[in-house]
């Protein structure tokens, strides 16, 4: 599968090759790479076929048509056409598609993160893999072994159920395991799969909005020592999370027969506007930060009404997070995968910022919380 043609799949390093197993005293990002599949979903074709995809008398689809366009979406990525929809499918045959397009997506993102890093697939001392939109036994990560050249002792975490947080809780985790092995080079993967999970059967709300949110998605980080040699590698700070009581409702995947059907609270974005900001700011405090440390706040875009929240919520200017908007608009939803290409759109810009705080929210209801730092 190509890589993303827009530009996202280059790397944000310098590239500098680390012969050094030292480590550096800081653990970097050294390197961000994602990648896409190659079928391009118009929104205005999607609105076009909902209609024929669900059945107006047991849906609300004639209703709720306007939000297909006010998703505040243009194209979506997808590993399968829209005709695909139109005939039903398996769980067994949806899970097979995940895994083989999965991997695809995931190698593409891997080698142009390794690449742009000038960093070999042997150096590599341990991969962590975050996904939720299928299931793989033995794990993608065992499956990328041999695909990537990775070595026979390299250390492997799968991550699985984190949902939309998966990217920054993945990145946070994966870091972790970079500090416990002084060194050592880690390799993040997320990737997401979600327009596989759209069922016609399904003729809820929540499936509806789905079908108008969601695409497919993938990215690759590295991260390892972070010496002064790190050329424009950004330092991973502190990271936390926020789960509130009582919220198992508010998102996730119900297991059906033929799929996974999608759990969505209407109450998100007023949960985000009345409680998000509390989170963060208990976060930063922790480490003795205030909203007035951070530069750029990176969010994971859920949709439109989310990000209108999550800048209400933060005091920031309606508009601000423009770079969120823009991923949204020209890849939609990918789930865990998404912050990263907000991430990668960020780091890009002529004015990149000095601190950011990366945030997103998934299911538990959580808030997931990392800061990133410019030596």
């Amino acid at each position: 599968m190509p890589q993303d043609s827009s530009g996202l799949a280059s790397a944000i390093a310098s590239p500098t090759h680390y012969s050094s197993r030292a480590d550096g005293g800081q653990t970097a990002l050294l390197s961000l790479a994602t990648s896409v599949p190659p079928i391009v979903l118009r929104q205005s074709d999607v609105v076009a076929r909902a209609a024929s995809l669900f059945d107006g008398r047991r849906s609300d689809i004639d209703r709720l048509l306007p939000v297909f366009e006010n998703a505040g979406i243009a194209t979506r990525h997808s590993c399968v056409p829209l005709d695909w929809y139109e005939k039903p499918h398996s769980w067994s045959e949806r899970n097979r598609l995940y895994i083989d397009n999965a991997l695809a997506l995931l190698g593409e993102a891997a080698d142009a993160c390794l690449a742009n890093a000038a960093c070999e697939a042997t150096e590599i001392d341990a991969i962590v893999t975050v996904s939720t939109t299928g299931i793989a036994t033995p794990s993608l990560d065992a499956h990328l072994v041999n695909r990537l050249g990775l070595r026979s002792d390299v250390v492997r975490l799968p991550i699985f159920g984190l949902g939309c947080a998966g990217g920054v809780l993945g990145l946070a985790r994966a870091a972790a395991l970079a500090r416990a092995m002084p060194g050592a080079r880690v390799l993040f993967l997320v990737v997401e799969l979600c327009a596989l999970t759209f069922r016609k059967t399904d003729q809820s709300k929540s499936n509806i909005i789905a079908a108008a949110l969601f695409g497919d998605g993938a990215a690759a980080a590295l991260i390892g020592p972070g010496g002064s040699d790190a050329g424009r590698a950004l330092a991973i700070g502190k990271s936390g999370e926020h789960t509130w009581p009582d919220s198992l409702n508010v998102m996730g995947w119900q297991v059906e027969d033929d799929g996974l059907g999608v759990l969505f609270s209407r109450d998100i974005p007023t949960l985000v506007r009345d409680e998000f900001c509390a989170a963060a700011d208990a976060f930063l405090a922790r480490h003795d930060l205030t909203r007035n440390d951070i530069d750029s706040f990176v969010c994971h875009p859920g949709g439109t009404k989310v990000i209108a929240a999550l800048e209400d919520a933060l005091h920031l200017r309606p508009g601000t997070m423009h770079e969120a908007r823009y991923v949204l608009r020209r890849y939609g939803n990918m789930s865990a995968a998404t912050v990263l290409f907000v991430l990668d759109r960020h780091l890009r810009g002529e004015a990149s910022p000095r601190r950011v705080l990366l945030s997103a929210l998934g299911p538990g209801f959580t808030a997931a919380f990392m800061t990133l730092e410019r030596p």
